[in-house]
């Protein structure tokens, strides 16, 4: 161990050029620092996310069917009401003399009422699809923020062991001593 401490003190007296030192550069080094994680984070980061992503696809598109599902049933009801329309109709042709303003009623009641379904079961359609892609996006997003940390600290605990960690406080205090001999 002293053979390593007593290495690293040497460094400290090398020239410059290819020596280990402080780099007093902060915007280089923080640029070169931030470009690391950025690469890490985008590495481990997009199979990730685009997991969550063709998820959340499947989803919304389970939600649309499920939509078009209900349409279809409105369809299906639009085609029954359609075919008391015809029936009424055909009603509306006997009873004519009798009460034929009462059944236009009636007719225009059915046809306003199955109009006004439809349209709320649009409207209900759209808001659910606009409902879920917010929600998927909002998780998408506190997934990957979370991955993306954890990611991040994994990768800096796994780096950091008690070695490598005594190593650099023996360099930086062997460093520190060449500098104070330097000044005296």
């Amino acid at each position: 161990m002293k053979n390593i401490t007593d290495s690293f003190l040497c460094l400290s007296y090398w020239p410059s050029a290819g020596s280990f030192g402080f780099d007093t550069d902060i915007l280089a080094t923080n640029l070169i620092n931030l470009s690391v994680v950025l690469g890490v984070l985008i590495f481990f980061g997009k199979g990730v996310l685009s997991d969550l992503l063709d998820n959340r696809k499947q989803r919304i598109l389970r939600t649309i069917r499920n939509s078009e599902e209900l349409r279809e049933g409105a369809i299906e009801q639009l085609e029954k009401a359609r075919a008391r329309l015809r029936k009424v109709e055909t009603e509306a042709d006997r009873f004519r003399v009798n009460g034929y303003s009462e059944i236009e009623r009636e007719k225009l009641n059915l046809i306003n009422s199955i109009n006004t379904t439809l349209e709320q079961l649009e409207n209900y359609k759209n808001e659910t699809i606009q409902f879920e892609q917010q929600k998927a996006i909002h998780q998408v997003q506190q997934r990957v923020l979370q991955q993306a940390l954890q990611g991040a600290l994994g990768t800096l605990n796994s780096c950091l062991n008690n070695e490598l960690h005594l190593r650099t406080i023996g360099a930086n205090i062997g460093m520190f001593g060449a500098m104070k001999d330097k000044k005296n």
